[in-house]
C-alpha cells in the first residue's frame, strides 16, 4: 500500500515538472514570435516600379523574410481584387500567376501579355495581424519603332541607301531588330553590298545598301522584338543627275530641281503642281503622291517663268 502511494506521488511530481517545462517552452516560443526581429518583414532590395511592354510578361518581385506560416497575397489596388493567395490564383483572368520556389523568400506576380489597362499599383500583402503590405507600380507601354527621317525617300541611282531605326519606349534592349523589304528579310539577303549594324544597348539598327539600283526601290520595314514596326518607302531614281528629286512624304511643299529648291506657293494639291527648271524650257510635273517624276519636253504655256 505504501509502495503504491509512493509511486503515485512520484508520478504526480513528474507530471508537474513536465507541465512546468512545457509551459516555459510555450511561453518562450510565444515570446520569440512576438519579438520584432522574428516578425515577417519585406526585403526592400527589389524594384518597386516596373515598366513592361505590351505582349511581354511583367514580373513583380516581392521578398518576405521570416514568413513562417503566414500567407502572401497579391492584390490589385484600384479595385482591391485579390489576384493570388500563396501560389493559388483567385481571379478568372488566368494571365495572373504567383511564382514561388519552395524554401525561398520571393513571391513573384507574373502578368502574361500585359496591356496598358493593367498599369497601376499592386500590393504584396502578408497575413500578419495587423496585415502588412508593400506597393509596386506597374507601367505597361507600347513600344514603337521609328525610322529616322522622312517616310518617303528618293535616292539617286548609285548612291547608298542609309536607314536608321530606333526602338522607342522599350524598357529593355530588343532581342533582335529585323529589316524587311516587302515581306522578305533583308538582313541575310544574298545581294552584295548590304550591311546591318544593330546596337542593342542603344536600341538602334542601321541598314546600309551600297550602290543602290532601281530594283532596290520598295517598302522597307524595321521590326524590333516587342515593338510595333515602322516603314519607309524608298525610290531609287535612274540617271546620273536626275532633273528633279522629291524628298519626304506627300505633304511636302517643295522640290529640289537641279540642286535648287522651289517652293509650292499655290493652294492646290502638290501632285498637280507644275515646277519649271529655271532658265530652261523643260516642264517638270512632280507627282508626289505616286512617287514619280515626269519630264515633258515642251515649251511652258505660261511663259516659262519657274519659281
Amino acid at each position: 500500500m505504501e509502495t503504491r502511494i509512493g509511486l503515485l506521488g512520484l508520478f504526480f511530481y513528474y507530471f508537474v515538472v513536465i507541465a512546468t517545462v512545457l509551459n516555459i517552452i510555450s511561453g518562450e516560443v510565444q515570446s520569440y514570435w512576438e519579438q520584432p526581429f522574428a516578425q515577417p518583414y519585406f526585403d526592400n532590395s527589389t524594384k518597386r516600379e516596373v515598366t513592361a511592354t505590351v505582349g511581354q510578361s511583367a514580373l513583380l518581385h516581392c521578398r518576405v523574410r521570416n514568413l513562417g506560416d503566414r500567407a502572401v497575397s497579391w492584390i490589385r489596388k484600384r479595385d482591391l481584387h485579390i489576384l493570388t493567395v500563396g501560389i493559388l490564383t483567385y481571379t478568372n483572368d488566368q494571365r495572373f500567376q504567383s511564382l514561388h520556389t519552395e524554401g525561398s523568400d520571393e513571391w513573384t506576380l507574373r502578368i502574361t501579355s500585359p496591356q496598358p489597362r493593367d498599369s497601376g499599383t499592386y500590393e504584396c500583402q502578408v497575413s500578419t495581424e495587423p496585415k502588412i503590405s508593400q506597393a509596386f507600380r506597374l507601367n505597361v507601354v507600347v513600344s514603337k519603332a521609328k525610322i529616322l527621317g522622312n517616310s518617303e525617300l528618293f535616292i539617286k541611282s548609285g548612291s547608298d541607301i542609309n536607314l536608321t531605326c530606333v526602338a522607342l519606349q522599350s524598357p529593355a534592349p530588343p532581342s533582335f531588330i529585323y529589316w524587311y523589304k516587302g515581306g522578305r528579310v533583308v538582313n541575310y539577303s544574298q545581294r552584295g553590298g548590304i550591311s546591318v549594324l544593330t546596337e542593342r544597348q542603344t536600341k538602334t539598327s542601321k541598314l546600309v545598301i551600297a550602290r543602290a539600283m532601281p530594283s532596290d526601290s520598295g517598302n522597307y520595314t524595321c521590326s524590333p522584338s516587342s515593338s510595333d514596326s515602322a516603314s519607309v518607302v524608298v525610290h531609287v531614281i535612274n540617271g546620273e543627275q536626275p532633273a528633279a528629286m522629291q524628298h519626304g512624304n506627300s505633304s511636302a511643299n517643295s522640290v529640289l530641281i537641279n540642286n535648287r529648291s522651289f517652293s509650292h506657293r499655290g493652294h492646290g494639291p502638290l501632285d498637280r503642281w507644275l515646277a519649271y527648271v529655271g532658265g530652261s524650257k523643260n516642264l517638270i510635273l512632280s507627282l508626289a503622291s505616286s512617287g514619280l517624276c515626269w519630264l515633258v519636253k515642251s515649251i511652258s504655256p505660261f511663259g516659262g517663268h519657274g519659281r
